[in-house]
């Protein structure tokens, strides 16, 4: 008896806690669109045309998000890519290279990395990074996307990491004594039976090491320069989340400047739902497919 009402109290904790995220995430996002709307009624597509640059404390104010979105993506996308050549071979090392007592232990710190705030990995790129591109390319400040990308690129590890590696250990109990048993050497198996079985665990540590991208403002904000221009690898730009908190302090409540953000802020949430749908459609394909 006493069992059955723990289990049923659990069960409507659980639930409670599934719906108040739910309601909290619909609140936000209700908020988030009816303080788009004056900035989306009175300049519409403006805001997002090439033509539009980011000018709203001049004589003629204008609005321009397409630099912001553009260079949101080109970071997120190199810190991805960065995080998961590195992230996936740093697992398989660790799985199949070391002792596991050994790998624990590295493991350990990696997931410590993780809880690191990302202040501090921006002033060690901006003491460290940035100084190396001023003084070994030649540039004159060093702050540029690519300085950005490779930030968050090491911020992003250790969630590639720890996804890779459960994904990996799973994957060898599967395949591995079967293809030892054939002759196969452990870095054939490796490569041919254990990697392309573990396709939607990179994936979902991909998608999920994007989305977190997407969102980091900091560290990003601290190497990237700042100038709402369109991005190139050498040289600066601006994201979404580093725009919001630049602008934020000194913006008039109620303004159509204010109401621009909630609109970038907006387009932050679709990229990121696309991102996520596009995880979910592909992981769905992977494992029928595998199947």
């Amino acid at each position: 008896m006493f069992k059955k009402l723990s289990d049923k109290f659990s069960k409507g904790i659980v639930y409670l806690a599934a719906f108040l995220v739910t309601a909290l995430m619909a609140v936000m996002m209700i908020h988030i669109v009816k303080e788009s709307i004056p900035a989306i009624s009175q300049l519409g597509i403006k805001i997002f045309l090439p033509t539009t640059e980011w000018r709203p404390v001049s004589q003629k104010p204008q609005y321009g998000l397409l630099p912001a979105i553009a260079g949101t993506l080109y970071v997120s996308a190199i810190a991805v890519v960065l995080a998961l050549i590195f992230g996936v071979a740093c697992a398989c090392f660790l799985d199949y290279y070391l002792p596991k007592k050994v790998a624990s232990i590295f493991l350990a710190f990696i997931d410590l990395v993780a809880g690191i705030p990302s202040v501090i990995f921006g002033f060690i790129g901006l003491t460290v990074l940035v100084k190396a591109f001023a003084t070994h390319l030649h540039m004159a400040a060093g702050q540029c996307i690519l300085a950005a990308g490779i930030v968050l690129g090491i911020m992003l590890l250790p969630f590639v990491i720890s996804t890779c590696h459960e994904s990996l250990q799973t994957a060898r109990k599967t395949y591995e004594f079967s293809a030892i048993t054939l002759g196969f050497s452990r870095e054939f198996t490796l490569l041919h039976f254990i990697l392309p079985a573990i396709r939607p665990g990179i994936i979902a540590g991909a998608m999920m090491a994007f989305g977190r991208a997407l969102g980091e403002t900091m560290a990003v904000m601290m190497v990237i320069g700042n100038s709402p221009i369109y991005p190139k690898l050498l040289g600066r730009g601006q994201t979404l989340p580093a725009l919001t908190a630049l602008e934020m302090g000194s913006i008039e409540y109620g303004s159509l400047h204010l109401s621009v953000l909630y609109v970038a802020n907006a387009v932050l949430l679709v990229i990121l739902f696309i991102v996520l749908g596009i995880s979910y459609l592909l992981k769905r394909r992977l494992a029928t497919h595998e199947n």
